[in-house]
């Protein structure tokens, strides 16, 4: 029998029995292929760096490199315990890790906000370990802050995103709001990959619930 079934895959490991992963990173071409710019450190010095989970990383990923004020972006895996990570080894759910899109974003042209606006309406941050018929860890919703001014944005922007949904019938969100771990760079193909595949598999859109749709106090 296999230990790790689809159950198992919506249960985070322990720490201990998290895969190892290993010392060499996946090598990528770091040469994003939409706008031809770098999807590697070092970015500019007024830049800032966003990071968010919210199901498969292809679609995630388009949704942001098409706001405007977006430097670059990346798919990889963060939020786990393995060190350089595969996909296949994601997928089995014994690294820990989710599916991220890294964004890296001029905040004189776009803020923080606005990027989770994105974030919040394009995806389903209700259903846990899943996002649609994807069932795992790697597909939880989550928010990871580089700063403290991201984390108390996202925290206030939960807050004000749970009344819309309960305005409209949605459940609890069960996104997770935590400070970004360590980055680890997807492999090439998967590397804005609609782009390269107009017709792949993307389930992202809007999720039916505009973001401040409710009126707050």
């Amino acid at each position: 029998m296999n230990l790790w079934s689809n159950r198992k895959k919506t249960e985070m490991p322990a720490p201990g029995d998290a895969l190892p992963g290993r010392d060499d990173p996946i090598a990528v071409s770091g040469i994003h292929f939409v706008n031809g710019d770098s999807y590697l450190p070092p970015f500019p010095d007024t830049a800032e760096v966003a990071m968010f989970g919210m199901g498969c990383f292809w679609g995630a990923e388009r949704i942001f490199w098409q706001i405007p004020g977006v430097i670059t972006t990346a798919v990889g895996y963060s939020g786990g315990y393995s060190k350089n990570p595969t996909y296949e080894e994601v997928c089995t759910g014994r690294t820990g890790h989710n599916e991220v899109a890294i964004v890296v974003f001029d905040p004189s042209e776009v803020d923080y906000e606005t990027l989770l606006k994105a974030f919040w309406e394009n995806h389903d941050p209700t259903q846990g370990m899943r996002q649609g018929n994807d069932v795992g860890t790697q597909y939880r919703s989550g928010i990871y802050v580089t700063s403290d001014e991201q984390r108390d944005v996202a925290k206030r922007s939960l807050d004000r995103y749970q009344a819309d949904l309960t305005a409209n019938g949605f459940g609890m969100i069960t996104t997770e709001i935590v400070d970004a771990g360590e980055f680890y760079y997807g492999e090439e193909y998967h590397q804005q990959y609609l782009a390269k595949n107009p017709a792949g598999y993307c389930n992202h859109g809007f999720c039916q619930v505009s973001y401040g749709s409710t009126p707050t106090s």
